[in-house]
């Protein structure tokens, strides 16, 4: 089953970058760094989810970021599904940190559960069958609305959300234009998906 090993974040300064995820988040070898000032605005069309186990995890991570200077997008708050926020990194990565938890049931970490990369996508049907067809299995799957992928062992969990919804979900507006500045290292690329979303082939140490 394919998986992807990590994903590569296009930024103009890798070192301060680098200094904010580890700070924010005590990211390391799944989100990478490469330098680059490709022309890009508004909404880049995914999002990166931090999946924890409660909600002072949550608070932690976000107050995190925000001392590190990230901007706040959707303050946490309490709904049906969890609790949960959403913040911009420095660099433009939306980031969202959230738990299906409503209470915590032991002491405030910052242990991160899962890392998921949701892509806005025009047709979700589609581009779940372009995902199988390069060895992705699918572990839920919403009709046209969202599809979410077996991670097992990877590292980094893929998702898929119409563009709009996920835009929504962040809080932000769905228009933008240019390069995602997002490149998916993983055993099933290199390719480039319906969306514009490119993959490339991770090195054989990298994968799980």
């Amino acid at each position: 089953m394919a998986s992807i090993a990590s994903v590569t974040l296009d930024v103009a300064d890798p070192t301060t970058a680098g200094h904010f995820y580890a700070t924010a988040f005590g990211l390391d070898t799944q989100i990478r760094l490469r330098a680059s000032e490709a022309p890009t605005t508004g909404f880049r069309g995914f999002t990166l989810s931090l999946t924890v186990s409660q909600p002072s995890t949550v608070n932690g991570l976000i107050d995190a970021a925000l001392d590190a200077g990230a901007t706040s997008l959707k303050p946490v708050t309490k709904s049906l599904w969890g609790y949960g926020g959403v913040v911009q990194a420095p660099d433009g990565t939306i980031w969202k940190v959230a738990t299906s938890a409503k209470k915590d049931t032991g002491p405030a970490t910052r242990q991160i559960d899962q890392l998921v990369l949701l892509l806005g996508v025009a047709d979700v049907t589609a581009s779940k069958r372009f995902y199988t067809d390069r060895g992705l299995a699918v572990a839920k799957s919403f009709g046209r609305v969202y599809v979410e992928f077996a991670s097992e062992s990877s590292p980094v969990k893929l998702a898929l959300y119409r563009r709009r919804a996920l835009a929504k979900d962040a809080g932000v507006s769905p228009d933008g234009t240019g390069s995602h500045r997002l490149m998916i290292g993983g055993d099933a690329g290199p390719f480039t998906d319906p969306d514009g979303f490119a993959w490339e082939a991770a090195s054989p140490a990298t994968l799980p």
